[in-house]
């Protein structure tokens, strides 16, 4: 079975991302760009590889995961394969496999009809294009 290897991103609403990403940025020294920090950490098995979780606040209207206050992006392997066993267990798939030249994603429901983000990123190609990142 494929698996999910991390937290890929977090992204949740509020009714001012900028205000909040600037109060990030003072109070706790979270550096951000227009969609949030990514947070670079070294991968356990490989640890010259880099990996990124995001963080982004978005406005309250956005439209990115509906009316949830938030939407959790989890890594994962394989996901052509993973989107094929899920489909076989009867789980929910949303779309279609979209690939960017930093990975791949799909969105699924969970158990609660949670919509979620499955990752399957090209970190290096991902670090080229990050801009506000926290260490």
């Amino acid at each position: 079975m494929t698996k999910v290897t991390g937290i890929g991103g977090i992204f949740f609403k509020c009714n001012d991302p900028t205000k909040v990403k600037d109060w990030y940025k003072e109070n706790l020294a979270i550096n951000t760009d227009q969609w949030g920090s990514c947070f670079e950490w070294r991968q356990a098995d490989d640890g010259v590889k880099k990996g990124f979780t995001q963080w982004s606040p978005m406005a309250n209207n956005s439209e990115f995961f509906g009316d949830q206050e938030f939407m959790i992006n989890y890594r994962v392997d394989n996901i052509e394969a993973l989107v094929k066993e899920l489909k076989l267990s009867g789980i929910t798939i949303l779309d279609n496999i979209e690939t960017y030249e930093y990975g791949k994603f799909v969105h699924i429901l969970d158990a609660e009809g949670k919509k979620v983000e499955l990752w399957e990123p090209i970190d290096e190609e991902f670090d080229k294009i990050v801009g506000g990142r926290t260490k």
